[in-house]
């Protein structure tokens, strides 16, 4: 939650909430957690509505994006650390490179992958979320969106990126990191890579994932190479603009053939 002069203030969607008016929950509590609740079916239904808008609003604002690369991490990252100038540095090459950089829009790696882009000339998206501990939009975001919902926004994060770039981060970073790895795993998306930055910090979810999930047959060893793990800027830009030209190639041939590129 956002302080103004000492005042409570929470942002739902385009809504600014302040004083008295602030509640304690959000809008994905209220859709999740219908117990107890015997008009659920009549809100839920009007709810959808809601829900619709957010999808509208976010392909609206987006679709003209040019290629972009949605960059995660830790928003409790101090802006002194190796994350965060990793990430910054991160988003200057990712512009360099033009890529448009795409956070969560808080502060921490967040802020240090949009300043980095910004300051290098690029462009630089926040997607913001409502939560209970409201972290709000940093300062570097060139065009921010604040979701009521999750699920619209991690659609967004999906939808309009080339790529993802996982910085060190906690329960957030990883749910967004296993997403991506599961629809990539299922070819829900095509070629898309996935780079974790900051090896020391990774290593030991790597290690768990070959020596237990792999082990004992629960992935493939294929599925490991979705990953690439590196400390490298340079190396991880490389590797997405070559992803991102192979695919380019790939659906030209295919038009080129008189068949339909999705």
């Amino acid at each position: 939650m956002t302080q103004s002069n000492n005042r409570p203030e929470r942002h739902r969607g385009p809504v600014t909430l302040r004083r008295d008016a602030v509640s304690s929950g959000t809008a994905d509590q209220a859709l999740l957690d219908s117990a107890g609740r015997p008009d659920w079916k009549v809100r839920d239904s009007w709810r959808t509505l809601r829900i619709l808008s957010e999808f509208v609003e976010g392909f609206d604002t987006l679709s003209e994006l040019p290629p972009a690369v949605s960059v995660f991490g830790s928003a409790r990252s101090a802006a002194d650390s190796p994350e965060c100038e990793l990430a910054e540095r991160l988003g200057a090459a990712l512009a360099r490179a033009g890529y448009a950089v795409i956070t969560g829009g808080g502060p921490g790696v967040m802020e240090a992958a949009n300043r980095g882009c910004t300051e290098a000339g690029g462009l630089s998206v926040g997607l913001g979320i409502e939560l209970p501990f409201e972290q709000g939009m940093n300062e570097w975001v060139d065009m921010g969106i604040d979701f009521r919902y999750f699920f619209v926004r991690k659609t967004m994060f999906v939808k309009y990126a080339q790529a993802f770039v996982v910085l060190p981060g906690g329960m957030g970073t990883m749910d967004e990191l296993f997403e991506a790895l599961t629809l990539v795993q299922t070819e829900k998306v095509t070629r898309f890579p996935v780079v974790m930055m900051g090896k020391a910090y990774w290593s030991g979810l790597l290690s768990w994932m070959r020596d237990t999930m792999l082990a004992d047959g629960k992935i493939n060893a294929v599925d490991l190479d979705l990953i690439v793990c590196t400390d490298d800027v340079d190396e991880a830009v490389e590797h997405i603009a070559h992803a991102d030209k192979a695919l380019a190639a790939e659906q030209q041939a295919i038009r080129s053939s008189g068949g339909i590129a999705d």
